[in-house]
């Protein structure tokens, strides 16, 4: 029996419809896949070329295409004779998700799951922000929390300038321009100036879990990555509802694209078997299946536009889906990981500190240069 291996990470979202469809998959074809799971913080920091020594299929995130492009660690999925199957996941992209795994004219990724920086609350406690005015209100009512770790803190600054009408640049050059990236930075102040410095230590999962509980003080995440898990009656003491992001002027436009797509180690004995597990997986028919029904957020717009699919999760996708497709594809270059890390660290110091804002814009300009 063919035996795989694959790596995931650590959250119901991510892990269990992997080992749903890994179950299925060994009736059908006889090949065992096991599943392994790392937190989202080595999700978002981790190797892959370490990964990909030890694992045959992997879930990655998008920014993560330059680097393992230059470090030959992945195997392109465009093989001859994929051409249909390709085709057909390709035409259910949500929000540019299909091509942001895509890097020097190869496709490095399959999206499984579709995701950007959305607004998530507490219908029995608040009504969702349409605008700023409403977030500030939100903030000053004390209902608010805001995931600011990193990278999330960046992900939320991508988020704003692109709401604004000045989204950052993914070329060449610097990441925004000066006064644009002052108007940003002085929005997240504001922002910063009404939650709790815990926030600055929590992912959008923990900020999740805070408004989830029976007896949560907060209630509205205006800015952050949604977990359909908090949209499932029962997951939770508490049920959140998800809505697009407020619209500061041009509509739910500019947030940060997220979610994950399945790759396949270049350096797997089992090429062929992991290449078949991944096309199917990433599927429309499995996406809005079994992938979606075992908690999975899918990445085809097969599983974002199916009624059943929704009506599970109180119209989560349907809620969200002008967001993602109105989202802003990050920097994906072979250096933009070290950049991240560092303009997250910075946004928060320059937050916390109660820094010039033009002094760190600067600094942010300076790391993005030095990433190329």
């Amino acid at each position: 029996m063919t035996k795989l291996r694959g790596m995931t990470w650590s959250h119901p979202r991510g892990y269990d419809p992997m080992v749903a469809t890994a179950r299925l998959w060994q009736e059908l074809t006889g090949v065992e896949i096991a599943w392994d799971k790392r937190s989202l913080q080595d999700f978002e920091t981790f190797p892959v070329e370490e990964l990909a020594r030890a694992y045959d299929l992997i879930v990655i995130d998008h920014p993560h295409v330059g680097q393992v492009t230059a470090e030959a660690c992945l195997a392109p999925l465009d093989e001859r004779g994929r051409e249909t199957e390709l085709a057909a996941i390709a035409a259910g992209d949500v929000g540019g998700s299909f091509r942001s795994y895509q890097w020097g004219g190869r496709q490095w990724a399959l999206p499984i799951d579709a995701a950007a920086q959305v607004q998530l609350y507490r219908p029995d406690r608040v009504a969702p922000a349409r605008s700023w005015e409403d977030v500030i209100g939100l903030g000053k009512a004390g209902e608010l929390v805001l995931p600011m770790l990193a990278p999330h803190s960046l992900m939320c600054f991508f988020t704003i300038a692109g709401g604004l009408g000045t989204p950052c640049h993914t070329g060449p050059g610097e990441l925004i321009e000066g006064a644009a990236g002052i108007a940003v930075f002085e929005r997240l102040r504001e922002l910063a100036a009404l939650i709790e410095p815990s926030n600055f230590a929590m992912d959008p999962i923990m900020a999740s879990e805070a408004m989830a509980r029976a007896d949560a003080v907060v209630s509205a995440m205006p800015y952050g990555y949604g977990y359909v898990s908090y949209a499932t009656e029962g997951f939770r003491p508490a049920r959140l509802k998800a809505a697009d992001i407020p619209d500061l002027g041009r509509g739910p436009v500019g947030s940060a694209l997220g979610g994950t797509g399945i790759a396949v180690s270049a350096f797997s004995d089992h090429h062929g078997a992991a290449l078949d597990h991944a096309f199917w997986v990433a599927s429309g028919p499995v996406q809005q299946g079994l992938y979606a029904a075992s908690g999975g957020q899918p990445g085809h717009a097969a599983g974002w536009e199916s009624e059943l699919v929704n009506a599970r999760v109180d119209g989560f996708y349907r809620d969200t889906r002008a967001t993602l497709e109105g989202a802003f594809l990050r920097p994906r270059h072979n250096g933009y990981m070290g950049f991240q890390s560092a303009a997250s660290a910075r946004l928060n110091a320059g937050l916390i500190d109660g820094e010039p804002a033009a002094t760190v814009i600067a600094d942010l300009n300076r790391l993005y240069r030095e990433s190329q």
